[in-house]
């Protein structure tokens, strides 16, 4: 049976009036992210509201968080007053535990190291009724579409790739923890209602292109922002020919175009999942109400009248991709990879192959790898490259193990990491790495930014499919095109690799001993939360203070940031993540990885204290101990990547006032926002370039702070001379009152009395 099933079966007795409303108040027919947005409204209304303008509340049914991201959300949740959590809500030890040797010793290393932490979740996820899975038992993304994702429903967690779950059919959503700590605490969620993007998806996967292919491609098309502020939904033939496993997989890496998230229609392929994964009860249930769980008819017919952009893919021209390097988008079918390559410089060794992770790590996507290292083998290959599989969950590791793939892998020596992020997130450590030497890796996961994978800023990553890694592993050769190249074995034979092949599920069923699962403690009278004010890993939070009302003047400059910021820039992961639970300590972190526009270099910013020049945060740890504001200036879909609220949290605990930049990134935006931050955008792109190193800045009506008005900044150039500049926001009036109270937060305190 399904953890929470009788939440399931009542969205689903609720949906069809809700669903027929909307179609009623929009009078026509209704896509399928439609259908679900306007079931999970918060309040009952006849309103039509305006994709990519109107802001609307939401009651998602449930919350998963990872650990990292879980101990700043549950900290802030304990200081909402509330006993329990309002709606089901799990918690995933997953990004704590560093690939070093293999899953066995690098386990034990983890539970060891992160023992203060992994007992303060223990703990707190039991005392307010959350549930916990353990480290080793899985990647969040895979666990949560193993055992909760279910069609039609509406889910938000603390982590952009939260949108995996739209495999099975859900709007899953990445925010920051404070979003989480409002659903948690039973409060509404807003989210401006998003635009709407459609993909065709005509044909059939064939020979080596896979599921992860299509999503490279739609990267290529739609960019890093391309799909800011929308929800993609995948329809036709093709996208009913795709595993459920595969569709995770596209909507999974939907976050590298900066899409609110993507989603999938319910079909066969979906039921399918459901019952391997020992849902059938969830499966009953959606087939009752499968109408309800896919577009009207006539959308996909005419899916130019319903979505605001259309793209269509026909999966048999569909060719493997490989994205990078540096980010996601840049995507190169394998077949002018090394014209690419060689064009560019980029290093054709390939070093180390990587697959698995959130992603990629599926039984599908392994057994799909395993047959190319099993005919490698058979030909008498090896890999050139190191290769490293990490499964997403121990069901998976403990079916792969069984069914004899595990040895396959070990016969190229293949390492089997931890069920966990590991190298997807920087928890790599990666011998050699501290050299800096230009290098070049690939692999199945889902982002590439510099420094990403192991820290090496001279490390090229490429991003493609499990079985196009491995085949590139294999051959050692980031230009290796298995379509049409012969690789040499052992004996000097000249052989082609088979194409691969795989099942979508285990032939004899999942199988696992132990899950890793924690459910909440029935009794919590005993249960203490303990953090020691001594601990350098957890801290507990104090509120930030409110708005005085005022006017913001005599504001330096910090940095002004050039090029891509993303989260990773702005708050790096990798060994940073220790920190993630004590807000001062990982405050030393920030923006030490953005590029200074002034020097072209990181984590070097000058003083208008001293005239020095020095750390990003020492120096806006200078500036906060005189009580002087500070901006940050940056450039376009600033804070673009990862959900982490931290990148908010650590400016705003820093006594950063305001964010100016181009143009946001979704999520990044709102944190900022609600952690009382004023996140803006210049209203004539070409005001970046007036911005001077030591400029001082006045907001002269910020008084007047009200929705839909513009800003007027006062710059004052280091020669005394004034300009005037324009500053546009997206603050609704409820965003304005988190501003006024110094965060989202202290309001719902202030709420709760």
């Amino acid at each position: 049976m399904a953890f929470d099933i009788e939440m399931i079966k009542k969205v689903y007795a609720q949906m069809g009036a809700k669903v027929d409303k909307a179609r009623s108040v929009l009078n026509k027919p209704l896509t399928l992210t439609e259908k679900i947005l306007y079931a999970h409204l918060a309040e009952d209304t006849n309103e039509a509201f305006t994709r990519g303008e109107s802001y609307v509340n939401f009651n998602p049914d449930r919350v998963a968080m990872q650990d990292a991201t879980a101990q700043m959300a549950l900290l802030q949740f304990m200081q909402a007053g509330k006993d329990k959590v309002a709606v089901p809500t799990t918690v995933h030890a997953d990004h704590l535990i560093q690939a070093k040797v293999d899953a066995a010793k690098d386990l034990a290393t983890a539970k060891t190291t992160n023992k203060e932490v992994y007992d303060f979740l223990s703990s707190v996820t039991s005392k307010y009724g959350i549930g916990f899975w353990k480290p080793g038992a899985g990647i969040i993304h895979q666990v949560v579409l193993e055992n909760y994702a279910f069609p039609g429903g509406m889910m938000i967690g603390t982590d952009s790739h939260t949108v995996n779950a739209g495999g099975l059919g859900m709007i899953a959503i990445g925010v920051g923890g404070a979003d989480a700590v409002d659903v948690m605490a039973g409060m509404p969620w807003e989210l401006k209602f998003p635009k709407l993007i459609g993909v065709k998806l005509s044909g059939k996967l064939n020979g080596w292109t896979a599921p992860k292919d299509i999503i490279l491609k739609v990267a290529g098309i739609l960019s890093v922002k391309g799909g800011t502020g929308c929800i993609v939904e995948y329809f036709g033939e093709g996208a009913k020919s795709l595993s459920c496993t595969g569709k995770g997989t596209i909507c999974n890496m939907g976050a590298e175009i900066g899409a609110t998230t993507s989603t999938f229609g319910y079909d066969f392929s979906m039921e399918r999942y459901l019952r391997a994964t020992n849902r059938h009860d969830v499966a009953d249930a959606a087939n009752e109400v499968k109408s309800l769980l896919t577009a009207d008819h006539e959308v996909y017919e005419e899916p130019e009248k319903y979505f605001d952009q259309v793209i269509e893919i026909d999966l048999n021209k569909l060719e493997p991709h490989l994205n990078g390097p540096f980010t996601p988008d840049k995507a190169t079918p394998i077949s002018k990879m090394r014209a690419e390559a060689s064009k560019n410089g980029w290093p054709t060794k390939v070093e180390v192959g990587l697959i698995g992770s959130c992603t990629n790590s599926s039984y599908e996507d392994i057994s799909r790898a395993a047959s190319v290292a099993e005919d490698a083998v058979k030909k008498g290959l090896k890999a050139k490259a190191e290769f490293s599989i990490t499964p997403g969950s121990e069901q998976v590791r403990y079916t792969i193990d069984r069914d004899g793939m595990v040895d396959i892998f070990k016969k190229i020596d293949g390492v089997v990491f931890a069920n966990a992020c590991g190298p997807c997130i920087g928890m790599w450590a990666r011998m050699g790495a501290e050299k800096q030497e230009k290098n070049t890796i690939v692999h199945s996961f889902n982002r590439n930014f510099a420094k990403r994978a192991d820290g090496n800023p001279n490390t090229y990553a490429f991003v493609g499919s499990p079985e196009l890694v491995t085949a590139l592993a294999i051959a050692g050769d980031l230009g290796f095109n298995p379509l049409k190249d012969k690789l040499t074995n052992h004996k000097g034979e000249q052989v082609f690799l088979a194409a691969p092949h795989g099942n979508e599920l285990p032939p004899k069923g999942f199988d696992v001993e132990d899950p890793g699962y924690q459910a909440p403690a029935q009794d919590t009278t005993n249960i203490k939360v303990a953090v020691s004010s001594e601990s350098d890993r957890l801290q507990l939070l104090e509120p930030f203070a409110p708005w005085d009302g005022e006017n913001i003047i005599g504001a330096k400059l910090l940095i002004k940031a050039e090029g891509k910021c993303t989260t990773d820039h702005i708050s790096m992961a990798g060994p940073w993540l220790k920190y993630r639970g004590h807000l001062d300590n990982i405050s030393n972190n920030m923006l030490i990885g953005a590029v200074n526009k002034f020097n072209g270099e990181t984590n070097k910013v000058k003083s208008q204290l001293t005239g020095l020049y020095g750390e990003v945060p020492a120096t806006q740890r200078a500036y906060k101990k005189e009580g002087i504001p500070t901006v940050v200036v940056g450039d376009h879909n600033y804070g673009e990547g990862s959900s982490r609220e931290h990148a908010a949290m650590e400016p705003r605990h820093l006594g950063v006032k305001v964010v100016l930049v181009k143009s946001f990134a979704r999520i990044h935006e709102t944190n900022l926002k609600k952690q009382g931050m004023l996140g803006i955008t210049f209203a004539n792109e070409a005001d970046y370039d007036k911005i001077q190193e030591d400029d001082t800045f006045n907001f002269i009506d910020l008084k007047d702070f009200a929705p839909g008005k513009q800003l007027t900044i006062e710059l004052i150039h280091t020669n005394g001379s004034p300009e005037l500049i324009k500053a546009n926001h997206s603050y609704n009036q409820q965003q304005i009152e988190w501003f006024k109270n110094g965060s989202a937060l202290n309001l719902i305190k202030k709420q709760n009395g």
